[in-house]
């Protein structure tokens, strides 16, 4: 059952407290990383993606604002510094401290909101692979079981000037590009295939795996290469001890016959991501995306896969903020009388500013979001993937929480609606 808890004055739940931290950040108390990184993974480096969760084990990113703005001073380039001035825009009201009673407390401009909890204690970030590669700024350990590999080869679409707005990795590789600079160096598929094993059967932090890379100008070869990765990591840590889910990010193919190959090596599901389903926004917001692969090759691809494997076994991410929650909803929709999932991915606005804007919309977008996304998963029998959720995900908490979000939406129709919160 959802959480609830008490804001100037107004109950929000779980998932509305989610997206607002989500998207205004929150100033961590070092206090909190003294305190608690000896006993729970927690650690002052944005790269170790840290989490925090609340009462009914939902799970929040911890985007601490003061780390976040001296990584980007320190890893962005002149030009991308320029941004910056968005960031000061932002202020959030959220904190993290420790209570009298020694207990990771979370704020709202000062008043309590709610004691939280971290993840038990890994030493996933301290372990390098046999290569020397380092497993921080390489994969990441997302809430209580997921581990994901978020960027294992460059963007081609960001390289040739056409990165997503939104994206900050996107806008690194275009800069690598300007520049004439290599990209950095692309995790091997023993590398990954060691880390995997670390997370998955020697400290079993993690039973969800996901794969993701950049978009490639030859995604027929780009579904090659994943194969090849998963064949590593079936050798060394054995897809069977994945208990949960193996997710596969992947650029649609022109022929979508090729993701074959992905599924046969152990892919559970497989992503193609519109990320925006209003086309007019998707051209500015997504050029590569609108440019190089078009929204028909995409839905092209996640109707074979749905046709051929079953519901729920493709899906597509959309960047949940960048466009009005009609227009998200309409695609979710859409998607989901195909049997393909919807995955909303709550904009986090820190890295790159969107259509020249760096603030997220109020709580009452995503209110409208979670009451759409679980009337749509209801209704056509769409399950996301996940366990417990993800750390800036809204699809998989929707999906738990479902019946009780449509049951409270209901009777606040017949009762009157509570006022805004922003």
């Amino acid at each position: 059952m959802l959480s609830r808890f008490r804001i100037n004055g107004e109950e929000v739940d779980s998932l509305d407290l989610k997206a607002m931290v989500v998207t205004k950040g929150i100033k961590v108390s070092n206090k909190i990383y003294e305190k608690f990184r000896k006993t729970h993974r927690i650690c002052p480096d944005p790269l170790t993606c840290n989490c925090l969760i609340l009462p009914d084990e939902t799970v929040v990113q911890m985007t601490d604002v003061a780390l976040h703005l001296k990584y980007l001073k320190s890893a962005m380039s002149l030009e991308s510094l320029k941004q910056l001035k968005y960031f000061f825009q932002m202020n959030s009201p959220f904190k993290l401290e420790v209570s009298n009673s020694g207990r990771p407390i979370l704020l709202h401009n000062g008043e309590k909101i709610t004691e939280v909890e971290f993840p038990s204690k890994s030493h996933f970030y301290e372990q390098v692979t046999s290569s020397g590669l380092p497993y921080t700024g390489n994969a990441v350990l997302q809430g209580v079981d997921v581990l994901s590999f978020q960027c294992l080869w460059a963007c081609d679409y960001a390289r040739a000037g056409y990165p997503c707005q939104f994206c900050y990795s996107g806008g690194v590789f275009e800069q690598l590009a300007r520049k004439n600079k290599p990209n950095p160096p692309v995790p091997t598929t023993r590398d990954v295939a060691e880390i995997t094993d670390y997370a998955v059967n020697k400290e079993k932090a993690a039973k969800y795996l996901q794969l993701t890379g950049g978009s490639t100008m030859d995604p027929q070869a780009e579904c090659r290469i994943i194969k090849s990765y998963l064949d590593e990591i079936d050798s060394v840590a054995g897809l069977k001890n994945i208990r949960g889910e193996v997710l596969v990010y992947t650029t649609p193919p022109t022929d979508p016959k090729v993701v074959d190959q992905v599924f046969e090596a152990g892919a559970d599901r497989i992503a193609c991501s519109l990320e925006v389903w209003d086309e007019e926004l998707a051209k500015a917001i997504t050029p590569g995306k609108s440019k190089f692969t078009g929204r028909k090759r995409h839905l092209d691809c996640l109707k074979y896969i749905s046709k051929e494997y079953g519901p729920n076994k493709a899906c597509s991410s959309f960047v949940v903020g960048v466009e009005p929650a009609e227009s998200f909803l309409k695609g979710a929709e859409y998607l989901a009388t195909e049997g393909i999932v919807a995955i909303a991915s709550v904009w986090i606005p820190f890295g790159r500013p969107v259509m020249g804007k760096m603030q997220a919309p109020g709580l009452e977008y995503y209110r409208k979001v979670k009451v759409g996304l679980a009337d749509i998963y209801m209704k056509y029998g769409i399950e996301p993937p996940g366990g417990v959720g993800f750390n800036v995900c809204l699809c998989r908490d929707t999906w738990n929480h479902r019946s009780e979000i449509l049951g409270e939406h209901v009777q606040e129709n017949c009762c009157g609606s509570e006022k805004n919160l922003e």
